[in-house]
């Protein structure tokens, strides 16, 4: 019997309450959409199916209702699980209005517990996660009224405190690869990454469950070597053909992003960040050391290296993304995540084993707000859930870590002159708060881990002690007490001699400028 089917007839299986495991990532990486839309056109239909749980490690959608965003309609899920939401503001809003139960846990464990599942163990133990949001001790990884099953709990092994996600069933799994044989098996030698397809696909299988496929193309040899098979037949339930299937969102095809051909680098090539991006960026990246293991978060550090390319640092060091990429020309913006010319291309789930376990020197990453215990949130901004995407699994194994974010948001402006920098207008938003209201990365756990932290702003510089956050560099033109301390919700550690050295004559108001 054939496995080919169009992506209606796929769908036509999902039935109400189903649990289905999705892979994908921002900018249409490995995004099933064409399935997605069919399963979300049968649901505006005849209201099924509903009552969905849907579980996802990345962030899936382009922001304008692909991906995720096909399941943000009332009644059709009952509960989302999570990495990062960002992608999909229509379930963004959903969730904050309580319409389903939402839980949001770390990328790496989100893919990971898949695995587990799939291999038939009692969930995925580990210390990803300890003292952040998703420790039950905090939060459980809840993140609205609705949630209430605690599905992570603390387990002590040897002496040690993890944590345990819980396994659940997973009925279907909905994937994307670029071809597939009749026997059903699947190829991603034309995407820019792997992801965690085959954990997903594993997990649906072996619960009893079917996996659903969307491939460009019939493999024009009638087979897929068996060397770039990246899910076997036997895994695979449904093949929907799908030719308008384009790589991602910048390019229908480009094999410099899936690892199957070079092409040139030049001067131009990056998007070099500017202004406060820029200012932050570049002091974050004389932190970094030659021959380091790096690894760089979306945001502010996404510009990272660009810069680092400017200076012709390139080659000196191996980068890498939680999205399985090393090194290679690293795309910014919606296409984070990818590269050109990369010199390797895994699987997520295997990325995430090496930032667990402590493959990276380095790691650059964003931060939304900080507070006095040197706590940092980027996953729940508001109301709004945001997720920590790969952000609790890298900051978690990293040796160091640099934050970066701006000191204030919201009408923040700055004027470098030189090495001086000028506050033209401070922001409306602080972001160095007293207390974070989501625990993202956690500084307790990060003592007992004995890791350096530092946090750079575009006017000071902090570092974490085992006493507290320590103010320990200034940008010349800063008012210590008036532009940094004052500004602040708490009083960090401050050496006598940086207070000092920053009494100088700063204009108290400057022209505004756009």
């Amino acid at each position: 019997m054939s496995k080919w089917k169009e992506a209606a007839d796929a769908v036509e299986q999902i039935f109400d309450g189903a649990t289905i495991a999705l892979a994908g990532s921002g900018g249409g990486l490995l995004e099933a959409d064409a399935v997605l839309a069919k399963l979300e056109q049968r649901f505006l239909e005849t209201g099924h199916p509903r009552d969905l749980t849907v579980v996802h490690a990345l962030g899936i959608g382009d922001a304008q209702g692909s991906g995720l965003g096909r399941f943000a309609h009332a009644g059709m899920v009952k509960r989302v699980i999570g990495g990062h939401w960002s992608w999909a503001p229509s379930m963004q809003k959903l969730a904050k209005e309580n319409a389903f139960e939402a839980y949001s846990f770390p990328a790496g464990a989100i893919s990971t517990l898949l695995r587990e599942i799939g291999a038939g163990r009692p969930g995925l133990v580990t210390h990803v996660g300890l003292r952040t949001f998703v420790d039950p001790r905090i939060d459980g990884g809840k993140i609205n009224e609705r949630a209430t099953e605690d599905m992570v709990e603390l387990v002590t092994l040897d002496g040690r405190e993890y944590l345990r996600y819980k396994p659940f069933t997973v009925d279907f799994a909905i994937v994307r690869g670029s071809s597939a044989d009749g026997s059903g098996n699947v190829t991603l030698r034309r995407e820019p990454a792997d992801l965690d397809v085959y954990a997903a696909a594993l997990a649906a299988h072996n619960c009893g469950g079917r996996v659903i496929v969307q491939v460009k193309e019939r493999e024009p040899e009638g087979y897929v070597p068996a060397r770039l098979v990246r899910i076997p037949g036997i895994l695979v339930d449904a093949l929907v053909e799908t030719p308008e299937q384009v790589q991602c969102v910048v390019s229908d095809y480009d094999p410099a992003l899936s690892g199957e051909a070079l092409c040139p680098i030049g001067d131009g090539f990056y998007e070099v960040p500017t202004g406060i991006r820029r200012i932050i960026a570049a002091r974050a990246a004389s932190e970094l050391r030659a021959g380091q293991s790096a690894n760089f978060g979306f945001g502010i550090p996404g510009g990272i290296p660009a810069l680092l390319a400017e200076q012709g640092r390139l080659g000196t060091f191996w980068g890498s993304v939680e999205q399985g990429i090393h090194n290679g020309a690293m795309l910014d913006g919606p296409m984070f995540g990818t590269a050109r010319n990369a010199d390797a291309i895994l699987s997520s789930v295997d990325q995430f084993d090496f930032y667990s376990g402590g493959g990276v020197d380095v790691s650059f990453l964003g931060m939304g707000e900080m507070d006095a215990e040197g706590n940092i949130n980027v996953s729940k901004l508001g109301s709004t859930v945001v997720g920590p995407g790969g952000f609790i699994d890298i900051t978690q194994g990293a040796r160091k870590i640099v934050f970066c974010g701006s000191f204030e948001a919201k009408g923040l402006a700055v004027e470098q002159a030189g090495a001086r920098l000028n506050i033209v207008s401070p922001g409306s938003v602080p972001k160095l708060v007293d207390r974070v209201q989501h625990i993202t990365f956690s500084g307790e756990q990060a003592r007992l881990s004995n890791q350096e932290v530092l946090y750079v702003t575009e006017r000071a510089v902090f570092r974490l002690e085992a006493d507290g956050v320590r103010l320990i560099e200034v940008a010349e033109g800063v008012d210590v007490e008036r532009d940094v301390l004052a500004r602040m919700a708490f009083r960090p550690l401050v050496d006598e001699a940086l207070l000092a050295r920053s009494k100088q004559s700063v204009p108290a108001t400057q022209e505004k400028v756009a």
